[in-house]
């Protein structure tokens, strides 16, 4: 297996669940399928250019519990950015059904899994 796969199925993977929860489909008990693939210390730089920290995008995906019925994510242009050591740098595109497309760059540290440690987005104009 090559060093993308993984990455491109931790993607696919956690915007499923995305997905779901935004969709109101998932129950709100498997919360922890979004949370805990985020490490301690995680951070998000939005579209806008403001930063988050872990528990303010934990706080803000929980409140989006089942506010977009029926929306679709479709992720594409996966690619290794760089890798050293635990440290895998990925870019993918984003298009969602309610609103603008995204291209984002993410961190992850590889352990027993990947876990995301930085997203940074761009909307695509």
């Amino acid at each position: 297996m090559n060093a993308l796969e993984p990455i491109r199925a931790e993607i696919v993977r956690h915007h499923e669940v995305i997905r779901r929860w935004l969709a109101g489909t998932m129950p709100r008990s498997d919360f922890g399928a979004f949370a805990d693939a985020h490490a301690p210390g995680f951070t998000m730089v939005r579209p806008d250019g403001s930063a988050l920290d872990r528990d303010r995008v934990l706080e803000r995906v929980r409140e989006a519990y089942g506010t977009a019925p029926g929306i679709v994510i479709e992720i594409s242009d996966v690619a290794l950015v760089a890798e050293e050591g635990p440290l895998a740098v990925a870019s993918y595109a984003e298009r969602r059904s309610t609103g603008p497309a995204i291209r984002s760059t993410v961190v992850f540290r590889r352990g027993s899994g990947l876990a995301w440690l930085h997203l940074h987005e761009t909307i695509v104009s």
